[in-house]
């Protein structure tokens, strides 16, 4: 079971634990961010195309075919 730590002892752990974090860089951070972006372009695209397909394939083979 946890002990308990008074708040100012907690406030200075946190502290100590937070310096020792590396935080990223301006260039990193914007380099991530557009990543992500592209990588969510793709994904939207090819779950899009996808979608298309197989509504398609769909439609074919029930017979209402578009």
């Amino acid at each position: 079971m946890a002990t308990k730590t008074n708040p100012f002892t907690f406030i200075q752990q946190v502290r100590s634990e937070v310096a020792k974090v590396t935080w990223p860089t301006r260039r990193e951070t914007l380099i991530s961010t557009v990543m992500v972006f592209i990588m969510v372009a793709f994904a939207a695209t090819f779950l899009f195309v996808s979608d298309q397909l197989i509504a398609y394939a769909i439609g074919y083979i029930m017979g209402t075919g578009r």
